[in-house]
């Protein structure tokens, strides 16, 4: 499948690591170093713009900072990786009952365990 991809980063576009990744890098398009504290969220461009077919979304995972220390995310650090997905468009169809099921049967997420 192809993507339209503009790169203004410094960087090549996203790569695959191995041939059974689903994620591609996306790399931190920046010209200072950020400091990520602790269980902190910030927003780090990438300079990627990207045009998906309809039936397409883009998940971006980003990589957190769990520990109890700092992080210095770097120009070109890795930051987060992107998959993409098919997706479908429901049409919800209202219905008295819906059918009996095992998984059903005791509640959301229920395993009976």
């Amino acid at each position: 499948m192809k993507v339209k991809i503009i790169n203004r980063s410094a960087w090549p576009c996203p790569q695959y690591a191995t041939p059974q990744s689903a994620g591609v890098d996306l790399k931190a398009n920046i010209s200072e170093s950020i400091t990520l504290g602790s269980l902190e969220r910030v927003i780090v461009p990438t300079g990627l713009f990207i045009a998906l077919p309809q039936g397409y979304e883009a998940q971006v995972r980003p990589r957190v900072n769990l520990s109890k220390e700092d992080f210095i995310i770097q120009p070109g650090e890795r930051i987060a990786q992107m998959v993409i997905a098919r997706h479908e468009t429901v049409e919800w169809e209202e219905v008295d009952t819906l059918d009996e099921t095992e998984r059903g049967a005791g509640g959301f997420g229920h395993t009976g365990m």
